[in-house]
């Protein structure tokens, strides 16, 4: 049974999608089968990968709001073992649509039952926002992934977000647990950067991963390829952070 991750931060600009596109390639690079799946509006994950959600038929929003079957929204991403379900404009609109509709919160987790026996890990990419759409990726999901910019006021929006994942395993997840915190866009140079850390470490201990992914030039320009990272420059130090983290993540489950 794949285990569904969500990847999840209420602020924009953490590297939130930046991190699920180099973990699903990390993972599948090392033979893990790895589906990645967009469900956030602005569409960065598949544009990430090289393709754009606008330009298909079916994307997760046709899954969500259309109860078309996921299987018919997947696509090859281009790197072996690693398929996308892309989002685009349409998904915009779907916070509203949602709201009246049936079991409304685990729309998400109905739709991709059918696939999990088929992917190791299934990653979703979160909208910057505590809306239905990552109400929904809660409810599906087995652990949250959190990515956190080294920067001032980091760890006060994360209060915010516990209070969400704590109200989802009392009503709608019961299972659902927190994978770990990711320290991104870190600068060792930087006393604050350090000042964050030392929090983080002290707050949520163990679940903060020894991995810590640096300020990267390469990792900023890789999208504008349509490639993760990984592949677009291998060696770089935000490369061979994420290839750490994806051994850190898999270590964690054996």
């Amino acid at each position: 049974m794949g285990k569904v991750v969500a990847i999840t931060n209420q602020k924009g600009g953490v590297g939130k999608t930046t991190t699920a596109i180099n973990l699903a390639a990390s993972l599948a690079m090392d033979g893990k089968r790895v589906l990645l799946l967009d469900i956030d509006p602005q569409a960065n994950a598949g544009s990430g990968l090289g393709i754009s959600g606008d330009s298909e038929e079916k994307s997760i929003y046709e899954v969500l709001i259309l109860d078309v079957p996921i299987r018919e929204a997947i696509m090859e991403s281009g790197i072996q073992h690693l398929n996308l379900v892309p989002a685009g404009q349409r998904l915009s609109g779907a916070e509203v649509e949602l709201v009246n509709m049936e079991n409304r919160e685990s729309r998400l987790r109905m739709a991709i039952e059918p696939v999990r026996e088929e992917y190791d890990y299934i990653l979703i990419d979160c909208p910057p926002s505590l809306g239905l759409l990552t109400l929904n990726t809660l409810t599906a999901s087995d652990s949250v992934i959190v990515p956190l910019q080294c920067e001032y006021y980091a760890l006060e929006g994360l209060t915010q977000l516990l209070a969400v994942v704590r109200r989802v395993q009392a009503k709608l997840n019961p299972a659902l647990r927190m994978e770990g915190v990711l320290l991104t866009m870190y600068d060792a140079r930087l006393n604050l950067c350090q000042q964050v850390e030392e929090e983080a470490r002290k707050f949520f201990a163990e679940r903060v991963y020894k991995t810590v992914i640096p300020r990267n030039v390469r990792l900023s320009e890789a999208p504008s390829f349509g490639k993760p990272a990984v592949i677009y420059d291998p060696g770089c130090s935000g490369s061979v952070s994420y290839r750490s983290l994806a051994r850190e993540v898999v270590g964690s489950d054996t």
